[in-house]
Protein backbone atom coordinates (compact mmCIF):
# COMPACT_ATOMS: atom_id res chain seq x y z
CA UNK A 1 0.00 0.00 0.00
CA UNK A 2 3.25 2.29 1.04
CA UNK A 3 4.44 1.67 -2.02
CA UNK A 4 1.51 2.33 -4.50
CA UNK A 5 0.62 5.74 -2.61
CA UNK A 6 4.67 6.64 -3.54
CA UNK A 7 4.26 5.71 -7.14
CA UNK A 8 1.09 7.71 -6.98
CA UNK A 9 2.61 10.73 -5.55
CA UNK A 10 5.52 10.82 -7.69
CA UNK A 11 3.02 10.93 -11.07
CA UNK A 12 0.79 13.78 -9.21
CA UNK A 13 3.93 15.51 -8.30
CA UNK A 14 5.23 15.16 -12.30
CA UNK A 15 2.00 16.69 -12.96
CA UNK A 16 3.11 20.26 -11.00
CA UNK A 17 0.56 19.07 -7.80
CA UNK A 18 1.68 20.83 -4.92
CA UNK A 19 3.08 18.41 -1.84
CA UNK A 20 0.52 19.41 0.84
CA UNK A 21 -2.16 18.68 -1.67
CA UNK A 22 -0.73 15.58 -3.02
CA UNK A 23 -0.12 14.69 0.82
CA UNK A 24 -4.15 15.06 1.46
CA UNK A 25 -5.32 13.30 -1.42
CA UNK A 26 -3.10 10.31 -0.69
CA UNK A 27 -3.91 10.62 3.09
CA UNK A 28 -0.43 10.70 4.16
CA UNK A 29 2.19 13.14 6.06
CA UNK A 30 3.47 16.36 4.10
CA UNK A 31 7.30 14.96 5.41
CA UNK A 32 6.64 11.46 3.55
CA UNK A 33 5.40 13.61 0.14
CA UNK A 34 8.84 15.49 0.65
CA UNK A 35 11.26 12.41 1.20
CA UNK A 36 9.36 10.73 -2.18
CA UNK A 37 9.33 13.42 -4.09
CA UNK A 38 12.67 15.21 -3.68
CA UNK A 39 14.55 13.79 -6.46
CA UNK A 40 11.81 15.16 -8.79
CA UNK A 41 12.31 18.78 -10.98
CA UNK A 42 9.33 21.39 -11.76
CA UNK A 43 9.38 22.82 -14.95
CA UNK A 44 9.52 26.92 -14.52
CA UNK A 45 5.54 27.13 -15.70
CA UNK A 46 5.22 24.47 -12.21
CA UNK A 47 6.99 26.91 -10.08
CA UNK A 48 5.43 30.17 -11.27
CA UNK A 49 1.78 28.28 -11.24
CA UNK A 50 2.77 27.08 -7.57
CA UNK A 51 4.34 30.33 -6.43
CA UNK A 52 1.36 33.05 -7.68
CA UNK A 53 0.35 36.07 -5.64
CA UNK A 54 -2.60 35.17 -3.74
CA UNK A 55 -4.62 37.44 -4.73
CA UNK A 56 -3.90 38.17 -8.59
CA UNK A 57 -6.99 37.03 -11.19
CA UNK A 58 -3.99 34.56 -12.93
CA UNK A 59 -3.65 32.72 -9.52
CA UNK A 60 -7.51 32.38 -8.54
CA UNK A 61 -7.48 31.01 -12.24
CA UNK A 62 -5.06 28.93 -11.47
CA UNK A 63 -5.91 27.53 -8.49
CA UNK A 64 -9.39 27.07 -9.44
CA UNK A 65 -8.03 25.05 -12.48
CA UNK A 66 -5.55 23.11 -9.93
CA UNK A 67 -8.82 22.74 -7.49
CA UNK A 68 -10.71 20.85 -10.97
CA UNK A 69 -7.31 18.67 -11.54
CA UNK A 70 -7.27 17.41 -8.03
CA UNK A 71 -10.87 16.77 -7.96
CA UNK A 72 -10.47 14.77 -11.31
CA UNK A 73 -7.63 13.02 -9.77
CA UNK A 74 -9.59 12.11 -6.17
CA UNK A 75 -12.22 10.53 -8.89
CA UNK A 76 -9.65 8.51 -11.00
CA UNK A 77 -8.11 6.99 -8.00
CA UNK A 78 -11.32 5.38 -6.75
CA UNK A 79 -12.32 4.38 -10.30
CA UNK A 80 -8.76 2.92 -10.78
CA UNK A 81 -9.14 1.21 -7.05
CA UNK A 82 -12.87 -0.26 -7.95
CA UNK A 83 -11.69 -1.31 -11.72
CA UNK A 84 -8.33 -3.16 -9.82
CA UNK A 85 -10.67 -5.13 -7.34
CA UNK A 86 -12.53 -6.81 -10.07
CA UNK A 87 -11.09 -10.28 -10.60
CA UNK A 88 -11.81 -12.79 -12.98
CA UNK A 89 -15.45 -13.64 -13.94
CA UNK A 90 -16.15 -16.99 -14.55
CA UNK A 91 -18.24 -17.83 -17.82
CA UNK A 92 -21.45 -18.86 -15.87
CA UNK A 93 -21.50 -15.42 -14.58
CA UNK A 94 -21.04 -14.34 -17.79
CA UNK A 95 -24.84 -16.43 -18.50
CA UNK A 96 -26.76 -14.71 -15.41
CA UNK A 97 -24.98 -11.28 -16.32
CA UNK A 98 -26.37 -11.77 -20.32
CA UNK A 99 -29.70 -12.78 -19.21
CA UNK A 100 -29.59 -9.60 -16.80
CA UNK A 101 -29.03 -6.96 -19.64
CA UNK A 102 -31.22 -8.63 -21.77
CA UNK A 103 -34.18 -8.68 -19.63
CA UNK A 104 -33.17 -4.91 -19.31
CA UNK A 105 -32.71 -3.73 -22.59
CA UNK A 106 -33.74 -6.96 -25.19
CA UNK A 107 -36.89 -7.15 -26.77
CA UNK A 108 -39.82 -8.99 -24.99
CA UNK A 109 -42.74 -8.42 -27.49
CA UNK A 110 -41.61 -9.74 -31.14
CA UNK A 111 -42.55 -13.46 -31.05
CA UNK A 112 -39.74 -15.89 -32.39
CA UNK A 113 -36.98 -12.88 -32.43
CA UNK A 114 -34.51 -12.82 -29.99
CA UNK A 115 -33.54 -8.48 -29.88
CA UNK A 116 -30.72 -6.63 -28.12
CA UNK A 117 -30.46 -2.72 -28.81
CA UNK A 118 -27.76 -0.55 -27.21
CA UNK A 119 -25.98 2.80 -28.05
CA UNK A 120 -22.87 1.61 -25.99
CA UNK A 121 -20.30 -0.53 -28.02
CA UNK A 122 -18.90 -2.13 -24.41
CA UNK A 123 -22.21 -3.37 -24.01
CA UNK A 124 -22.74 -4.73 -27.48
CA UNK A 125 -19.57 -6.21 -27.45
CA UNK A 126 -20.08 -7.65 -24.32
CA UNK A 127 -23.84 -9.18 -25.60
CA UNK A 128 -22.00 -10.81 -28.79
CA UNK A 129 -19.61 -13.10 -26.43
CA UNK A 130 -22.84 -14.09 -24.25
CA UNK A 131 -24.77 -14.80 -27.56
CA UNK A 132 -21.46 -16.80 -28.88
CA UNK A 133 -19.60 -18.46 -26.19
CA UNK A 134 -21.93 -18.63 -23.96
CA UNK A 135 -25.24 -19.35 -25.92
CA UNK A 136 -23.31 -21.23 -29.21
CA UNK A 137 -25.13 -19.06 -31.51
CA UNK A 138 -23.96 -19.52 -34.66
CA UNK A 139 -22.56 -16.42 -36.84
CA UNK A 140 -25.01 -16.55 -39.48
CA UNK A 141 -27.98 -16.48 -37.93
CA UNK A 142 -26.58 -12.92 -36.40
CA UNK A 143 -28.07 -9.66 -38.25
CA UNK A 144 -27.57 -5.87 -37.70
CA UNK A 145 -29.69 -3.03 -37.28
CA UNK A 146 -28.43 0.47 -37.16
CA UNK A 147 -30.91 3.20 -36.22
CA UNK A 148 -29.17 6.88 -37.23
CA UNK A 149 -30.49 10.57 -37.13
CA UNK A 150 -30.40 11.54 -40.57
CA UNK A 151 -27.82 14.05 -40.42
CA UNK A 152 -24.90 11.36 -39.51
CA UNK A 153 -23.35 9.13 -42.29
CA UNK A 154 -24.73 5.80 -42.68
CA UNK A 155 -21.84 4.34 -44.36
CA UNK A 156 -19.43 5.00 -41.12
CA UNK A 157 -22.18 3.82 -38.87
CA UNK A 158 -22.47 0.89 -40.03
CA UNK A 159 -18.89 0.26 -40.87
CA UNK A 160 -18.11 1.57 -37.21
CA UNK A 161 -20.87 -1.17 -35.34
CA UNK A 162 -19.80 -3.95 -38.15
CA UNK A 163 -16.42 -3.70 -36.24
CA UNK A 164 -17.85 -3.63 -32.64
CA UNK A 165 -20.25 -7.00 -33.22
CA UNK A 166 -18.10 -8.58 -35.83
CA UNK A 167 -21.62 -8.51 -37.99
CA UNK A 168 -20.80 -8.80 -41.52
CA UNK A 169 -22.29 -5.88 -43.47
CA UNK A 170 -23.75 -8.00 -45.71
CA UNK A 171 -26.05 -9.36 -42.76
CA UNK A 172 -27.28 -5.67 -41.46
CA UNK A 173 -31.13 -4.65 -42.14
CA UNK A 174 -31.23 -1.31 -44.17
CA UNK A 175 -30.74 1.43 -41.93
CA UNK A 176 -33.49 3.40 -39.86
CA UNK A 177 -33.47 7.03 -40.07
CA UNK A 178 -34.48 8.98 -37.60
CA UNK A 179 -35.52 12.32 -38.60
CA UNK A 180 -34.12 14.81 -36.12
CA UNK A 181 -37.03 16.82 -34.28
CA UNK A 182 -34.94 19.61 -33.35
CA UNK A 183 -33.83 22.41 -35.51
CA UNK A 184 -30.15 22.09 -34.18
CA UNK A 185 -29.27 18.02 -34.36
CA UNK A 186 -27.36 17.05 -31.22
CA UNK A 187 -24.73 15.17 -31.92
CA UNK A 188 -24.98 12.96 -28.57
CA UNK A 189 -24.90 9.53 -30.29
CA UNK A 190 -22.75 10.21 -33.68
CA UNK A 191 -23.01 6.24 -34.42
CA UNK A 192 -26.29 6.11 -33.90
CA UNK A 193 -27.86 3.15 -32.05
CA UNK A 194 -27.02 -0.84 -32.53
CA UNK A 195 -29.42 -3.41 -32.63
CA UNK A 196 -28.32 -7.51 -32.50
CA UNK A 197 -31.10 -9.83 -34.27
CA UNK A 198 -31.53 -13.24 -33.78
CA UNK A 199 -34.35 -14.96 -35.78
CA UNK A 200 -34.66 -18.42 -33.51
CA UNK A 201 -38.05 -19.54 -31.93
CA UNK A 202 -36.65 -22.14 -30.10
CA UNK A 203 -33.73 -19.76 -28.37
CA UNK A 204 -36.24 -16.89 -27.78
CA UNK A 205 -38.07 -19.62 -25.70
CA UNK A 206 -35.04 -20.34 -24.03
CA UNK A 207 -34.05 -17.41 -23.44
CA UNK A 208 -37.51 -16.33 -21.63
CA UNK A 209 -37.27 -19.41 -19.62
CA UNK A 210 -33.86 -18.91 -18.77
CA UNK A 211 -34.86 -15.50 -17.43
CA UNK A 212 -37.89 -16.73 -15.65
CA UNK A 213 -35.65 -19.44 -13.75
CA UNK A 214 -33.07 -16.39 -12.34
CA UNK A 215 -35.87 -14.85 -11.39
CA UNK A 216 -37.18 -17.59 -9.54
CA UNK A 217 -34.48 -18.28 -7.76
CA UNK A 218 -33.14 -14.61 -7.27
CA UNK A 219 -36.82 -13.97 -5.62
CA UNK A 220 -37.59 -16.72 -3.57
Amino acid sequence: MKLAKKREAVKLRKRGVAMRDIAELLEVSKASVSLWVRDIKLSEKQIQRLQGKPHSKIAIERRRDSRLQNEEIKRSIVRDAARISVTAIPPKNLFYIGLALYWAEGTKTKRGVVEFTNSDPQMIRLMMRFFIDICSIPEEKFRGHVFLHEHLSVKRAEKYWSQISGIPLNQFHKTSIQLNRNRIAKDTLPMGTFAIIICDTVFRLKISGWTEGMCDRLLI
